[in-house]
């Protein structure tokens, strides 16, 4: 696997989680990465992206202010902090990696990510529960 998230739980409205995404066996500096979610019945959507050198992070309206996406590129791995947590939050989350070749710039590189359907690599998820 090349793409492990944790963190996920069962947490109140109001309450905070910090998912992580660690990766093997791909160059973590030469990757987009981002993180994705599934809501019960929706359709998989793009949370919050960020480029390869950590700029320019892009967020869904209806997270920002409430989510911060970050990576350590000495850790090979990507964080979600999220704050304020409400119901409809409640959804299985996944770490997307996409090579850097295709994108014209780190700095928006992210929110072309969190836009695509296709990447290189998924995680298989962690699921997030908000109690109200």
């Amino acid at each position: 696997e090349r793409l492990v998230e944790s963190g996920g739980g069962l947490v109140q409205a109001g309450g905070s989680l910090r998912l992580s995404c660690t990766t093997s066996g791909l160059r973590f500096d030469d990757y987009v990465m981002g993180w994705f979610r599934q809501r019960p019945g929706k359709e998989r959507e793009g949370v919050s992206c960020v480029g390869w050198t950590g700029g320019g992070p892009y967020y869904a309206d209806s997270v920002k202010g409430r989510f911060t996406i970050s990576r350590d590129n000495s850790k090979n791995t990507l964080y979600l902090e999220m704050n304020n947590l409400k119901s409809e939050d409640t959804a299985t989350y996944y770490c997307a990696a996409d090579a850097y070749l295709s994108y014209v710039s780190s700095h928006r590189a992210g929110a072309v990510l969190c836009g695509k359907t296709n990447v290189d690599y998924w995680g298989k998820g962690t699921l997030v529960t908000i109690s109200s």
